[in-house]
């Protein structure tokens, strides 16, 4: 039996390529997947963005507080506490307000020593700055230039707080100043960040701690 040349024809067409109609399908199709793979990529590299700020800022109070801690629980012992055992551990410098804290305390050099210093943990305009000169009793009352280190910005307010007595025989409480050379019980630090700012600083309180006397 013969199959006539021209039923042959259309049956060769569509098993030698795609339609028009097919083409604009395949086209559309993806289109629409290039569309979804850079939304998608697109709303990755945000999240992963704003994972890594919350990520930096964390650690960057984190650093803060350590540094605080570090400072405030390392407070030397005036050597007044070796010539009266038993009296109460005296700082040899410590003057609290409830904006600024000033006191002598122990800086680390960065090679495994500290440095004697006199420090003061203030806020200035947003910033929580640790100022510091070297603690030379031989040039008190003489000027001498500071060094200023920025521990955080963005800050709103500062205050602390210090736990004892206010005086000798009374029941001991949060005052709003300190002045020494006695040593607080405990010290606290609280931080409030400008409007906006999703950071959030718990009550950092250290306990002070008596350290070697000086020398």
């Amino acid at each position: 039996m013969t199959i006539p040349i021209a039923s042959t024809i259309p049956e060769h067409r569509s098993q030698g390529g795609f339609t028009l109609l097919e083409m604009l399908v395949a086209l559309t199709v993806l289109g629409f997947l290039v569309i979804g793979l850079n939304q998608g990529v697109h709303t990755g590299l945000g999240l992963w963005n704003m994972q890594a700020r919350r990520t930096g800022a964390v650690a960057e109070l984190a650093s803060t507080a350590r540094v605080i801690r570090m400072l405030l629980t390392g407070i030397p012992v005036a050597p007044t506490a070796v010539i009266n055992p038993g009296s109460p551990p005296l700082a040899i410098s410590l003057d609290g307000t409830p904006d600024r804290l000033a006191f002598v305390g122990d800086l680390p050099t960065g090679l495994g020593t500290t440095r004697r210093a006199d420090i003061t943990l203030v806020l200035q305009d947003d910033r929580l700055v640790l100022t510091w000169t070297p603690h030379r009793p031989e040039l008190a009352g003489a000027a001498q230039a500071s060094m200023d280190t920025a521990l955080l910005r963005g800050i709103a307010s500062l205050q602390f707080a210090y736990f004892g007595a206010p005086e000798p025989g009374s029941p001991p409480g949060w005052l709003a100043q300190w002045e020494g050379p006695a040593i607080p019980g405990l010290i606290r630090v609280r931080l409030s960040f400008s409007k906006g700012d999703t950071r959030r600083w718990p009550d950092l309180i250290v306990a002070p701690q008596m350290a070697a006397p000086e020398s």
